[in-house]
């Protein structure tokens, strides 16, 4: 019931924006708890990396006196990975194309992730 409802915020999100090719709700120990992912994408990999990541951001913001940490984003020839925490006990890590327009993107995963929180 619960992943059903976390996949629908994830096709709510991936649909706000034709630069979000995939997104997911991992538990902060790296467990997929819901997915919206193209085929042949490892759930698995995509869930430990993103706890992993954000983990070390946390760390990193906290060892260089940055304060909470609110997102990690990565840039890579083929386009962006942006993970931010979903309450206490979850990451949303979202996907988007190299040349997608990360305000707007940004504002829809920050929506995404307070409904995500309330409903954990």
């Amino acid at each position: 019931m619960r992943a059903d409802m976390l996949k629908s915020i994830l096709n709510e999100l991936n649909g706000t924006s034709a630069d979000i090719e995939a997104s997911g709700v991992i538990s902060t120990d790296g467990l997929m708890m819901a997915a919206v992912l193209p085929q042949g994408m490892d759930e698995d990999r995509v869930g430990a990396m993103s706890a992993a990541m954000l983990s070390l951001g946390d760390r990193t913001a906290q060892e260089l006196e940055r304060g909470g940490l609110e997102q990690v984003l990565i840039k890579g020839s083929k386009g962006y990975v942006l993970m931010t925490h979903a309450g206490h006990e979850a990451v949303l890590t979202v996907m988007a194309k190299p040349n997608a327009k990360l305000g707007l993107i940004f504002l829809d995963v920050k929506r995404a992730a307070e409904s995500i929180s309330a409903m954990i």
